[in-house]
């Protein structure tokens, strides 16, 4: 099971994966229903390097991407499920808009953003200032949280 990180043990845990020559890879978003286009995806992450870390939207920050009745599931709950995940290796919480400061601290190799994302990835400039990449990686078609959730509103 992967460890869940505060901010500053994450970053201070970077610094030793950096010492053991470990390529880390980085990824995000609300995963508030996981689905098996999110397995699929972060399996393809973790297959980029040795260590796959997946920062999760807080609840806060969730609520004003997505709206008010999200999140489903709450962070500490998100958090927990995704820790469980074979392909992931640590998980953490931001609760900006966006992963920017986050990456930006723990500089990964490789950072990776779903192909819908494609017009910004947040982090993209500091991660490649410092001789990282950034992936974009096809969504599993026909998964989608935001759907599911509106589908099941729409049986009610």
């Amino acid at each position: 099971m992967a460890i869940i990180y505060n901010r500053a043990d994450l970053v201070a845990q970077r610094a030793r994966w950096r010492e053991a020559g470990l390529t880390v890879v980085f990824t995000n978003g609300c995963y508030d229903i996981l689905h098996p286009g999110h397995i699929r995806t972060l399996e393809s992450c973790r297959n980029l390097g040795d260590v796959l870390v997946l920062a999760l939207n807080s609840d806060a920050s969730t609520a004003r991407m997505k709206g008010p009745t999200r999140p489903i599931l709450p962070e500490q709950e998100r958090a927990t499920l995704a820790a469980a995940l074979e392909a992931v290796n640590a998980v953490t919480l931001f609760e900006e808009d966006t992963p920017r400061e986050l990456i930006a601290a723990l500089l990964p190799d490789i950072l990776v953003k779903g192909s819908d994302w494609a017009h910004f990835v947040a982090g993209r400039e500091e991660v490649e200032a410092a001789g990282g990449r950034v992936v974009l990686v096809p969504l599993e078609p026909g998964y989608s949280t935001t759907a599911t959730v509106e589908e099941v509103l729409s049986q009610q």
